[in-house]
């Protein structure tokens, strides 16, 4: 299921959650990536060279394979991942302090609820309606397109470009008229108050109309993804960040800050509303526009082309027939979670217990994906274009390497992170939050607890749907999607009906990795056969357990420390800021220790590499 992608920062574009595989996309909703060059892989099947791979040393003497390519491929695909990274990176931060304006304008209870509710709905329907198969389909087409066809693809991208925005532009105009019906789908828990129901809405009304702006910001930086161009993609969802903070910065200035006004769906102005509303379709709006100057610098110029047939749109548009499925589950099980998440945070915060809700589980996913879109979906998307072409090139082995690459050299921060949640969830959300609702911050630590290592499965899940949309295979992902919306929805539905409504949010929360777990078993073996049978998986595997092992005694050293200093110093924004201090000092310390004496290679080079740059 999702909650944002975006997004590539993990949330969908605008602060809108993205489906976590079907898009490898990056904001704040972030919601949130490589050289498109034709280099001759070396080594292995479609060898065009006939060169042996040569394994990079590390520090401590074990070879890591980086996929190696000839000419400048390896350092073309580095440096995209770090602008790619560094974008990311920045539009997290910056969406970060967006739900912390937002919390401190209207809190963490039931009014924010409604506003999350509303603000999902848009990027729901815009994956359901094809944003899914932009990422996973015409990347591939967009690439073969620059390769094959004499003008490098120009008319195939303005016909792509064409034909998103017909069809988002009318499907914006029915869903804005269908608003009541849609928030009536996602929650019928606001649907019965009727406060609620108008205020949820309203909002809704100046949310939909940002799907056509979602889609325009999409398509343009999948175009210049395919051209080298990484860094608009990353970077642009930033002003919309900074529109956001604006937007709830000029609210507290109007109505004062939550703690003050204690606004909720009963005493919200229409001048309040319309506000935010106007301010999040003010951002989306910037952050499409602003692609316009990075298209021209490319050289590509915008010309509406209505001559569909004939030009492999069609050949497109059945491949991405199982991305529309996939995304249809992935929906639905969202759905569920937000209808059952809203009802039990309503029920919590009627017995006083506040952040128990969608809006606390929406925040502690925005945090917990940071790692994952700054790190797992920086370095795949930069390889899926070269996956794509060693696929063209029948080079098994090139495409095997890139997925064990990628799962390795992103398992040297998921890994350590995924405990690094787990043991120090609460002082970070206390931290963030507290200035809202203490209450409400404490729970957002405890869902963020509950999602620590399911980090795990979920980024490894990521990079191995990767290598099948290389193959332009979009079925397998719809199977194994199937099995992982099922398992998250059945699983948060026990957890409604089995857990206090204070604690069943955070049950949801660790569903959302149990999902993930069981559908990376699944994936695996299905990659692995299509590979034929290897997947390098010992190495693979020999490197997260390494990783693993020195990372839960950390965390228990860390989180030992933290438990005792919020007994000491209290939970304030002081005390968590010191807590968070000692306990992530003590965790990191602890982990490189760990790693180093037990020679984790991709560490010891990850090391190795930031000395080099340093000149140490």
């Amino acid at each position: 299921m999702n909650a944002q992608g975006r997004e590539n920062d993990g949330r969908g574009q605008g602060g809108h959650v993205l489906p976590d595989d079907t898009v490898p996309l990056r904001p704040g909703l972030g919601n949130h990536h490589a050289t498109t060059s034709r280099e001759a892989y070396d080594g292995g099947v479609g060898n065009p060279a006939g060169e042996q791979r040569a394994p990079i040393p590390s520090p401590a003497g074990e070879p890591i394979s980086e996929p190696k390519r000839s000419g400048s491929g390896a350092s073309g695909l580095l440096k995209s991942s770090a602008v790619m990274a560094a974008g990311t990176f920045v539009s997290r931060i910056t969406g970060f302090l967006r739900t912390l304006v937002m919390a401190a304008a209207i809190g963490v209870g039931t009014l924010n609820d409604s506003y999350q509710v509303a603000n999902v709905l848009p990027t729901m329907i815009y994956i359901l309606v094809g944003g899914g198969a932009l990422n996973a389909v015409f990347v591939p087409q967009l690439v073969r397109a620059m390769k094959q066809d004499d003008d490098g693809g120009d008319a195939y991208a303005n016909r792509l470009i064409t034909l998103v925005m017909v069809v988002l532009g009318s499907v914006t105009v029915l869903c804005v008229l269908a608003a009541p019906l849609l928030v009536h789908l996602m929650s019928p828990e606001i649907a019965a108050d009727p406060r609620r129901m108008a205020v949820t809405v309203a909002f809704a009304r100046y949310c939909l109309p940002t799907m056509f702006f979602m889609g325009a910001h999409v398509v343009l930086g999948q175009i210049l993804n395919a051209r080298s161009r990484f860094g608009a993609m990353m970077w642009t969802p930033v002003l919309n960040n900074i529109i956001i903070l604006a937007t709830f910065g000029g609210f507290i200035w109007a109505f004062g800050s939550f703690t003050d006004s204690g606004v909720g769906a009963a005493t919200i102005t229409p001048e309040g509303v319309r506000l935010l509303g106007l301010g999040t379709l003010l951002g989306l709006t910037v952050q499409a526009l602003a692609m316009l100057p990075y298209l021209r610098d490319a050289q590509f110029r915008l010309r509406p082309r209505f001559d569909f047939r004939g030009h492999g749109l069609g050949r497109a548009m059945g491949l991405a027939k199982w991305t529309l499925l996939f995304v249809l589950v992935n929906q639905a099980a969202l759905i569920v979670v937000t209808q059952l998440a809203t009802k039990a945070g309503s029920l919590a915060e009627r017995a006083g217990h506040s952040g128990s809700g969608i809006t606390a589980y929406n925040y502690a996913l925005l945090l917990w994906q940071m790692p994952q879109a700054i790190i797992t979906v920086s370095v795949m998307t930069a390889v899926l274009p070269r996956m794509s072409r060693a696929v063209q090139d029948a080079n098994v082995t090139a495409i095997r390497d890139d997925i064990s690459y990628g799962l390795r050299t992103s398992a040297v921060a998921i890994v350590p992170c995924a405990f690094a949640f787990l043991a120090l969830g609460v002082p970070m959300a206390t931290l963030l939050y507290a200035g809202a609702d203490a209450e409400g911050a404490r729970g957002i630590g405890y869902i963020l607890m509950a999602f620590g290592p399911g980090l795990i499965p979920y980024s490894v899940q990521y990079v191995v749907l990767r290598g099948f949309y290389a193959y332009e295979d979009t079925k397998t992902p719809f199977y194994n999607t199937v099995i992982v919306a099922a398992v998250n929805a059945a699983a948060a539905g026990a957890c409604f009906v089995l857990l206090p409504a204070r604690w069943a949010v955070a049950g949801m929360a660790a569903s959302y990795g149990l999902a993930y777990a069981v559908g990376v078993g699944t994936a695996w073996r299905r990659l692995r056969k299509r590979l034929g049978g290897d997947l390098d998986g010992a190495r693979v595997l020999r490197t997260y357990a390494r990783l693993s092992a020195a990372a839960i005694p950390a965390a228990l050293a860390g989180g030992g420390v933290a438990y005792a200093l919020t007994r000491a110093v209290g939970s304030g924004v002081l005390g968590s800021l010191v807590t968070l201090l000692a306990g992530g000092c003590v965790l990191l310390g602890v982990f490189v220790l760990l790693a180093h004496w037990m020679r984790v290679a991709e560490l010891s080079a990850m090391v190795g590499m930031v000395r080099g740059r340093l000149g140490r």
